[in-house]
């Protein structure tokens, strides 16, 4: 069944309705030091009896068809020389980014290609670096070129050797297979650097006519040439290269290539020069970090030459990206039961709560989200899908970050009211108390939903880390409050709710933890205060007169949810301390930053809290974006109180082998859902004092009388 019936796709792909341009960040891990797929020690040694293990063998074909109508030649392919050379060099230096280099003009005796073939954008100043790119590309054909460039480079470099000691990776101890000796073994120091892992190819000008599949294990590599041999396809299996930057498949033989090379959102350069492709694949459109499209002396298209003639790489690559189909949308996510209900069990103490980043307008840029097409990213189609995808669900709780003021005021508060039955707190982040009424309304915050017909609210509390700090006599006065925790105005919303009909209670809280990686010791002191602040308030609302069957005496006897988005992975400090309930003063994420106690006694919280996904594991992601993929999205519970009937599953795996990143046209943000249903575990009963029979004795019967107060006492 269609889940989007509204949507009528164009024939181009985009839907009807508005479009505004507008795209989100994300940030790059850097590539391994190490790979699982580095096997062949060849593989570093970038010579022709150093790459056996490449090429040769058989191969299976794939063919694509062309997207855009063949519109003949407009000029050929240039013929290559195979020359042969002296021995291959010893190092590998970072190959030149094409985009930032100033081209080298023309040689005198070049023909000019575009004025052969009469092409009205001669002089543009895209097309003329694409030819002096070409003529680079055409002085390489030689076996191995960049490698040899990058070895002479190093041998007259008078700076001194920058040689790579190229070893084994199945065996790092074992001598360098080029000669060039490691730092540990120059210095003597057993505790020096290892050795320098290499993430360069050169297997170009060699006449190859088939690239083995093995070479795409080699997912660490950043730079890839396979430039002027015989090639007729580029296996789809690239796309594991994830880690390229620049792609060189010039001076071969292809007419097409695959669409899978659109996974490789890393690449600055991809050079084509010098093949017979007509046409390209639209989605080439998420290569949104391209700076240099290699396309002289290809059949191509006219539609996309003329673009690219005119307006150069960019260009082409949004032209792709904003034409290329809708993909088929993902199948449902799988509800994953881990209790049953028990027979005759009460449904009242039982209910549903979803937690999901929104990805607010002002945040959701073509800068910071250059993969998504500028219709599927106005906040006009985003609001619509993020409303159907929150109300589908029909959870009884629905937390919500990244609500800027405006959306709330003006759509999601009466829509959740109209459509689901949802009353709402809303608090936005502290920076809107120093801001105007129109600035205010685009300041992002909380927003926490609840059903009117099964809560009632009792008290509500904004908990600002930067206010708190302020109060805390410890550490308001350290440097390191001052420069790196005041000035975040994160928050947190905390609700009261009591359940209508058996008048169970429940503390919900919605956070929005500090982003920034470099900044995990704020995370883990706004996590601290968070939990400090609960605890108060928990211990406040202990004396709210309850007509509860259950016993809230302590704070640790309220039913307790906290969840949103924590910018925090599982090996977090963050994670440790919710799970564990303490961190020991000297925890890494600390750093060397000063904040009072904290770091002199270490962090320590009362609640029993685990996360609801952990339950079987965590998701594989709760964010997705080709720089970041990974769970920073959690519903921790308190473990005393409830337990975890069922959780919402991840996404379609099948779908997420060919998406490169959130939001798309069926995830309408960065982040997705998360969903968990609770059932709240039935008060302990507090037993009867035992009798005991004959005991006449003064002394025995003082000493019952204590050690029933002892058992009685530990009940309350």
């Amino acid at each position: 069944m269609n889940p989007f019936p509204h949507i009528i796709y164009q024939p181009n792909g985009s839907p009807n309705g508005p479009v505004s341009p507008v795209h989100s960040p994300a940030h790059t891990p850097s590539p391994p030091a190490t790979s699982p797929g580095q096997t062949s020690p060849s593989l570093g040694y970038l010579a022709p009896h150093g790459v056996p293990a490449i090429y040769g063998g058989s191969m299976h074909l794939f063919s694509y068809q062309s997207k855009l109508p063949s519109m003949g030649h407009a000029f050929g392919p240039h013929s290559l020389l195979n020359q042969t050379t002296g021995s291959p060099g010893q190092a590998l230096m970072s190959p030149p980014t094409f985009a930032s280099t100033q081209p080298q003009l023309l040689s005198p005796g070049v023909t000019n290609i575009l004025t052969t073939n009469n092409l009205g954008a001669v002089n543009t100043t895209h097309w003329q670096q694409q030819l002096n790119y070409a003529q680079l590309s055409r002085q390489s054909a030689t076996p191995h070129h960049h490698a040899r460039q990058a070895a002479a480079a190093a041998r007259n470099s008078s700076l001194g050797s920058s040689a790579i000691a190229i070893t084994d990776p199945n065996n790092p101890n074992k001598p360098p297979v080029n000669g060039v000796l490691s730092k540990k073994e120059t210095n003597g120091d057993k505790h020096d650097l290892p050795f320098q892992q290499w993430k360069t190819i050169d297997l170009g000008g060699m006449g190859l006519k088939n690239i083995s599949k093995e070479l795409f294990q080699y997912g660490f590599l950043t730079t890839l040439y396979i430039n002027h041999n015989n090639l007729t396809y580029i296996s789809s299996e690239i796309s594991k290269l994830r880690h390229l930057t620049l792609l060189d498949i010039s001076g071969n033989k292809l007419s097409s290539i695959p669409p899978e090379l659109g996974m490789l959102t890393n690449l600055r350069d991809l050079l084509m020069f010098d093949n017979m492709i007509v046409t390209l694949p639209f989605e080439l459109g998420t290569l949104y970090q391209l700076e240099t499209l290699g396309l002289e002396g290809n059949p191509i298209n006219e539609a996309i030459k003329s673009i690219l003639q005119k307006e150069g790489t960019a260009a082409v690559v949004s032209f792709l990206r904003e034409n290329c189909q809708v993909p088929p949308p993902p199948m449902e996510r799988d509800w994953i039961t881990l209790e049953s209900e028990p027979a005759g069990g009460d449904r009242a103490d039982t209910f549903t709560l979803l937690c999901y980043n929104i990805l607010c307008e002002k945040y959701a840029t073509t800068q910071l989200y250059g993969y998504t097409p500028s219709w599927a990213l106005s906040w006009d189609y985003r609001k619509e899908r993020i409303k159907r995808e929150v109300l589908k669900y029909k959870a009884d709780i629905i937390c919500l970050q990244e609500v800027d003021t405006s959306q709330y005021e003006e759509f999601f508060k009466d829509i959740y009211s109209r459509y689901g039955d949802y009353d709402s707190v809303y608090w936005p982040k502290s920076r809107a108390k120093t801001m105007t009424d129109v600035e205010r309304k685009s300041v992002d915050g909380c927003a926490t939903f609840f059903k009117a017909s099964k809560y009632k609210l009792i008290d509500k509390q904004l908990i600002e880390f930067n206010q708190v700090a302020l109060q805390r006599p410890d550490i308001k006065k350290t440097e390191d409050m001052f420069n790196r925790v005041i000035t975040k105005d994160n928050i947190a919303v905390v609700t009261l709710l009591e359940n209508k009909d058996n008048f169970s209670r429940l503390i919900i809280v919605n956070c929005h933890i500090h982003w920034d990686p470099s900044y995990a010791d704020v995370k883990l002191v706004q996590v601290a205060m968070l939990m400090d602040e609960l605890d108060k308030l928990a211990q406040k609302w202990c004396d709210i007169p309850s007509k509860s069957i259950y016993n809230y005496t302590s704070p640790q006897k309220i039913s307790t949810i906290i969840c949103g988005d924590f910018n925090s992975t599982p090996d977090s400090g963050v994670y440790e301390f919710l799970s564990r309930g303490i961190i020991k003063q000297d925890h890494c994420d600390f750093g060397d930053h000063i904040y009072g106690s904290y770091v002199s006694e270490g962090l320590q919280h009362r609640l029993s809290l685990k996360s609801a996904y952990s339950n079987i594991e965590e998701l594989p992601f709760t964010n997705f974006t080709p720089r970041f993929t990974g769970v920073i999205d959690y519903v921790w519970y308190s473990t005393n109180t409830l337990c975890v009937t069922g959780i919402l599953g991840g996404v379609d795996k099948e779908y997420m082998s060919k998406i490169v990143g959130f939001p798309n046209a069926h995830f309408p943000s960065d982040h997705i859902v998360i969903l968990a249903e609770f059932r709240v575990k039935p008060p302990q009963p507090i037993q009867p004092p035992p009798q005991f029979g004959g005991l006449s004795s003064g002394s025995n019967s003082n000493s019952s009388q204590r050690r029933l107060n002892t058992q009685l006492g530990s009940k309350k």
